[in-house]
């Protein structure tokens, strides 16, 4: 293969918990019926790639949003695609959270009871080297805070670097290379022009 390959990142469509602004991690909230047209939309976009491998979340949101977007036979389900484990905080917005501890970002200080930065991008880590085992383009459907921290860890960075990668709900990103396989990038970052007009 000539070209080098890319893996594609698309976040789920949206739950009433995303709408809300509630951090879900292990609590299996399905989609609303926006976040189900949101994937529909998701199959024109991604039309005409020779994906190599597709993997998915086990959350019943990525798993609906792979076969939504045309993918679910081709899905396998991987482990490590989960979102950040949010323990204590799980179903809290910020602000909950922020009125215990004023200071509190997650990709810095983790979860009560739940992951650290570093087990979440460990997680990342494992991901990004079975992608790169891939000799073609990889799919992968998984979730807002968990795939910021795999696309800092793609370029090198530490896990607090995904507080700078906004992500909204049944958006595209793309992670690839600049010249060869050594210069690791982000390609596209939050698209979501095909859920726009």
């Amino acid at each position: 293969m000539n070209a080098l390959p890319r893996l594609y990142l698309v976040r789920h469509g949206e739950t009433e918990w995303s709408a809300a602004g509630r951090h879900t991690g292990r609590t299996d909230v399905p989609l609303t019926a926006k976040g189900e047209d949101a994937a529909r939309k998701l199959a024109a976009r991604l039309a005409g790639v020779p994906f190599a491998r597709v993997w998915t979340s086990p959350a019943v949101r990525a798993r609906r949003t792979c076969e939504l977007a045309g993918f679910g036979p081709a899905a396998q389900v991987d482990n490590d695609l989960w979102e950040w484990d949010y323990g204590e905080y799980e179903g809290f917005r910020q602000a909950d959270i922020r009125a215990r501890r004023p200071t509190w970002v997650v990709f810095r200080d983790g979860a009560a009871g739940g992951e650290t930065p570093a087990q979440v991008a460990a997680r990342a880590d494992k991901v990004i080297a079975r992608a790169r085992l891939i000799d073609g383009d990889v799919l992968i459907f998984s979730h807002g805070h968990f795939s910021r921290v795999l696309g800092a860890r793609w370029i090198g960075l530490g896990p607090d670097a995904g507080r700078l990668l906004f992500l909204s709900t049944a958006a595209v990103c793309i992670l690839g290379y600049d010249h060869d396989k050594t210069e690791p990038v982000i390609r596209l970052w939050n698209d979501v022009g095909h859920l726009e007009g």
